[in-house]
Parts: structure tokens; C-alpha cells; sequence
């Protein structure tokens, strides 16, 4: 080390004496290729300000006292600077690898999402979710049996960042594991419970709205665990309703039965399922009303399913700025005409 900073002492003595002879643009590019050479040896900001005064003092024996004393106060100053910077520089570290394990989780989230939604004849289909930040707490599943049963999961994850993904891995892989009940709603939920509540910390909660459409007699079954009530649009009448399904959020108490619903759906009828991020939609004027989500819904109401979800979310962006204050999740399951 002290090889290496007398070799340094020497460069830059060099330098400097090249620059105050000459004073041109040339002896200012040394300069800058000599601050490289102070990174790659990490040699500190103070240690370079002793590097500059020692070669000061050797060119300018008879400095004024001042001037030395300036020095010896520039290197305090410097001392103070490079602890502040080598600090900034360890906390820059720890937050890009925060960073990394953010975008790895988020990554993982990526490929617990369906990659398609399942066909169904005279099923129109639209799923819309995005994130607020890098790391999402909304959830979606669908799934097809053999009958061509289709169900389906829109869940919020009461917490973010890699907790929200590890608890959606367990919720995914969970659901998976219960194929004979995975059409029957109310089964679902309080299986599910169990194991959200043996295995989720106390402070993390998770609310879900399963449902399974069954083509064969167009009936949709549903159940709630304390999510978001969605809508359902009566074509005929040209009405909305709300979709609501009464059970406590997952994992609060170990027994917890979920009761189950269903709606006769009738063609041209279509089933809203929804996150809070949508109808929590926070503007200028505060959050706006359910109400106005139905209208926004009417108003694209003609288009297919995927345009009606994504003008939607255009629209809901638009009156917060294009600055999403919470994850986003809209589907719509319309029975064709």
C-alpha cells in the first residue's frame, strides 16, 4: 500500500507541475485520467488532498503561513467528506442489491400470473393488472376442467415488496393443490383459509373474491373472503348491481365458512371483478364514487372485453395524473349475445 501510494505521490506531483508550467487543456486531461487511477485504488478524497499538499509544500517552500494553515483546514474538511462519502457509497450498495432481490421477486410475481386465459365458447373474457410499483399485491388465477368449467380468483395481498410475493407463490400453489374442489367457491375459500393461517405472519392479511362459470347452464357461483364487492350488468334492463359475497378476510380464524352465491347469467350479461386500486381511485377532489366506475364501464360496454378493461384503466389513470397510487386488477366475464 505505501508502494502504491508513493507511485501515486510521484504521478501526481508530475501533474501538477506539468499543469502550473504549461496552464492548457492538455495538463487538465492528465488530471482527469489521474482521478481514474485514485478510483480503481480506491485511494480516499482526503488522501488525495495530502497527495496535492505535499507536492505544494515540496514546489513552494516559503508558502505564507496562511496559506499552509488553509490546507491543513481544506484536509479536515475533506476528511469529514470522504467518511460521508464512503457511507453514501455502502448505502448505494445495500439499495442496489435491495433493488435486485425487488426485481427478482417481481420477476417471480410475472410467472405466478396466467400466461392466457382459458377459451370458452360464447365467453368473452378482458383482465387488466397493473402494478403501482415494481412489486404487486393484486393476484388473478383462472382455470379450465374438463367440462369446460372455468374458474377464477381475483385476491389483494394486504402488504408489498417480497413478502406480497412469497405470500402470492403459497396462494397459487395452494390453489393448485385442491383440483377437485377448485370449481366449488366456498370449499376453496375455507381450505385455502387454513393454510393462509397457519403460514402467514398476523400482520398480513389476504382478501379474495373465487368464482367458476359454467357454460353448460351459463351459472356463475361465487365467494368472498372481505374483498372488493364487484358489479354485475343486467343487459336487458341496462342495469348494475353489486357483486358482493359476505366472509372475513383469509387466515383471520382458523374455522371460517364461506358462503356461497350464484347468478343466472343471462346473454349480453357480464360479471365485473375488481381490486380496491380501482374503485380507491384517488384524485385532486378525493376518491371518486362507485358510480362512476359503472359509467365509465357503460360507456365502453359495447367494445370486446379486453378494449372495455384497458379503456377503462386509460380513463381511471387519466383522472389521477398517469400516477397509479395502487396496484390496478379489473376483469370482466361477459356471456356473448
Amino acid at each position: 500500500m505505501a508502494d502504491s501510494y508513493s507511485l501515486m505521490q510521484e504521478q501526481y506531483r508530475k501533474i501538477l507541475v506539468t499543469y502550473l508550467k504549461e496552464k492548457n487543456e492538455q495538463g487538465l486531461y492528465y488530471a482527469q485520467q489521474f482521478s481514474k487511477k485514485v478510483l480503481e485504488n480506491q485511494i480516499s478524497p482526503e488522501e488525495v488532498v495530502s497527495l496535492h499538499i505535499e507536492a505544494i509544500e515540496e514546489l513552494f517552500p516559503y508558502m505564507p503561513e496562511g496559506a499552509v494553515d488553509s490546507f491543513e483546514f481544506l484536509l479536515e474538511v475533506m476528511m469529514g467528506y470522504g467518511l460521508a462519502y464512503r457511507e453514501h457509497q455502502s448505502l448505494r450498495d445495500k439499495q442496489r442489491e435491495l433493488e435486485n432481490e425487488i426485481n427478482v421477486a417481481a420477476s417471480m410475481q410475472q410467472t405466478f400470473l396466467p400466461k392466457e386465459i382459458p377459451f370458452v365458447q360464447d365467453l368473452d373474457v378482458g383482465v387488466l393488472s397493473v402494478p403501482a410499483s415494481k412489486m404487486s399485491g393484486d393476484y388473478y388465477h383462472f382455470v379450465k376442467d374438463e367440462n369446460g368449467c372455468v374458474g377464477l380468483a381475483i385476491a389483494d395481498i394486504i402488504g408489498k415488496g417480497v413478502p406480497a410475493a412469497l405470500c402470492m407463490s403459497m396462494i397459487k400453489y395452494a390453489m393448485d393443490s385442491y383440483p377437485e374442489q377448485r370449481l366449488q367457491p366456498g370449499a376453496l375459500l375455507e381450505n385455502l383459509n387454513r393454510v393462509v393461517e397457519q403460514n402467514v405472519a398476523a400482520n398480513m392479511f389476504i382478501t379474495m373474491m373465487y368464482g367458476s362459470y359454467d357454460p353448460r347452464v351459463h351459472h356463475f357461483y361465487y365467494s368472498g373472503a372481505g374483498h372488493e364487492p364487484g358489479f354485475y350488468y343486467n343487459y336487458a334492463e341496462d342495469s348494475f348491481d353489486e357483486l358482493s359475497a359476505k366472509g372475513v378476510v383469509l387466515g383471520i380464524r382458523r374455522d371460517s365458512s364461506f358462503l356461497e352465491y350464484h347468478k343466472k347469467v343471462e346473454p349480453g350479461d357480464f360479471i365485473v371483478l375488481l381490486s380496491d386500486g380501482v374503485t380507491e381511485c384517488r384524485t385532486d377532489d378525493g376518491f371518486i364514487e362507485r358510480e362512476e366506475i359503472t359509467n365509465l364501464i357503460r360507456q365502453y360496454k359495447h367494445l370486446p372485453a379486453q378494449q372495455l378493461v384497458e379503456n377503462v384503466f386509460y380513463q381511471l389513470e387519466k383522472l389521477q395524473g398517469f400516477q397509479l397510487r395502487d396496484d390496478f386488477t379489473l376483469i370482466i366475464i361477459r356471456r356473448e349475445v
